[in-house]
């Protein structure tokens, strides 16, 4: 009887914990992502932020640079690419933008759960509720109704501690997947210094990443390092590719947006000048009190507080100086693209005169790698002001890997009897380029409007019926 008691016992003890744990709950997260909770206690800071909507101005991008279309051929980004305007329009943007398409389920494509990562507290309230594993799993599409609310204060500070409520930055990393990069390079944040941790925040979004594994996680290529060729190497060592060329049929790599690593690089990085410093300086509100700016934007709009702390030259000879790097960086950007351009169509012209895959692979590989470091170069907003030196060597790297690229395809082009220059259409403006590529943009453009006018609205019904979102 006592043995028969034992096997009743435990039996009784497994299905009590399956019942448990059938009915287990994610924990609600501390995590406030509603920005507009902290209006009232911290109301210069927050009003701050706020005024990064009158950083409004959605622009250039493909419009200004139609032969990037040519370059992103079979990916997205060649459907939609602008400017970055303030953070206030971060999930405004992301939802308008082309590149996620107008996906009317949550199942639908084309882009994964990692898209929205760079955008809001949600994404840090999501992965402390659930864990990464279950905030990256599925499409875009998914998180509609969660990441509502745009880059804001649970992004940067831990809003749930007594430092923070005491006025305190308390400055945390949000996102699990930077801290390992971080790591990785030898930067763990917990042991960095305040200063360094500030510009360790911004790293959370302006940096490379890929997507990862079956759940495309968020990746960052820093294993070998943070320069150009180093996260070359690394993506060559695991042969990844974003995709792959809709014309070369080169297996691409597209850069996101490596400010961190660029400014790293540079003469205010190496100098230890943060983000903060810069983009949000310490100044003074009408009572007097000190407060930090948060309306992030050209350091230049708060010249006295940015700028003039560590130059002694005035607002106008700075710009000066600026803009001609910029027009620098601008002008070997425009010849890399050209050269680039001429490169995916006349390996589009080997292939059609029948090249094999061993004759372009070498070929194909001085392309990927030309205009990856063309990407690093151009998608690091601000280049020219931080790192002007690396912007231009990238560039001129560029150049190179073209010119190897394009070498090559003359000869291969001539061995099957086509000694002619391949022509190329009208590129000059953006809707030609899309048309070369047999784009739909008609059909585009309507189905993401009726996107917006219905599935967008329901999301946002959704998320202020269950609390998530406040005002909009």
């Amino acid at each position: 009887m006592g043995k028969i008691k034992a096997k009743l016992s435990a039996g009784l003890l497994i299905l009590f914990a399956s019942l448990m744990m059938s009915n287990v709950v994610a924990a609600k997260s501390e995590i406030e992502a509603r920005n507009e909770v902290f209006a009232k206690d911290h109301a210069a800071q927050y009003d701050s932020w706020r005024a990064t909507s009158e950083l409004d101005t959605l622009g250039g991008g493909l419009d200004e640079y139609p032969d990037m279309v040519i370059l992103w051929a079979g990916y997205p980004f060649a459907k939609d690419y602008k400017k970055a305007r303030g953070h206030f329009y971060a999930i405004t943007d992301i939802r308008e933008s082309l590149r996620t398409a107008a996906p009317m389920k949550d199942s639908d494509g084309p882009l994964p759960m990692a898209c929205w990562s760079c955008k809001s507290p949600d994404v840090a309230r999501l992965i402390d509720e659930g864990g990464e594993d279950s905030y990256f799993e599925g499409m875009w599409s998914k998180g509609g109704a969660q990441v509502v609310n745009p880059i804001g204060c649970a992004d940067c500070h831990d809003t749930a501690s007594k430092d923070f409520a005491e006025g305190k930055p308390a400055l945390y990393m949000s996102r699990p997947y930077t801290e390992r990069a971080l790591e990785a390079i030898n930067k763990p944040f917990e042991k960095a210094s305040r200063l360094d941790q500030q510009s360790m925040i911004c790293s959370n979004c302006h940096v490379e990443y890929y997507f990862s594994g079956k759940n495309k996680a968020v990746k960052y290529p820093w294993d070998n390092g943070i320069t150009v060729e180093k996260m070359e190497a690394y993506y060559d060592n695991i042969e990844f590719s974003d995709w792959k060329h809709q014309l070369s049929k080169a297996p691409m790599l597209k850069a996101q947006h490596p400010e961190y690593e660029t400014w790293s690089q540079g003469i205010h990085g190496k100098n230890n000048v943060t983000c903060i410093d810069c983009h949000m300086p310490k100044v003074q509100n009408t009572e007097g009190k000190v407060y930090t700016d948060h309306k992030i934007g050209n350091p230049f709009d708060r010249f006295n507080e940015t700028c003039a702390n560590c130059h002694t030259q005035s607002k106008q000879a700075l710009q000066d100086v600026v803009a001609s790097r910029k027009e620098a960086v601008r002008e070997l950007k425009k010849k890399a693209e050209r050269q680039l351009v001429h490169a995916h169509f006349e390996a589009k012209a080997a292939w059609d005169a029948g090249a094999t895959e061993a004759e372009m692979k070498p070929i194909l590989q001085d392309i990927r790698h030309a205009q990856w470091r063309w990407d690093y170069a151009i998608a690091s907003h601000g280049i020219h002001m931080h790192a002007p030196e690396v912007g231009l060597k990238v560039l001129g790297t560029s150049l190179d890997k073209s010119a190897n690229a394009r070498t090559k395809l003359a000869r291969l082009l001539a061995s099957k009897g086509i000694t002619h220059e391949i022509e190329l259409p009208d590129l000059s403006t953006k809707a030609n380029a899309q048309k070369a590529l047999g784009m739909d943009m008609q059909k585009l453009e309507s189905e993401k409007q009726n996107f917006l006018k219905t599935r967008a609205v329901e999301w946002d019904e959704n998320a202020k019926k269950e609390g998530r979102l406040l005002s909009k």
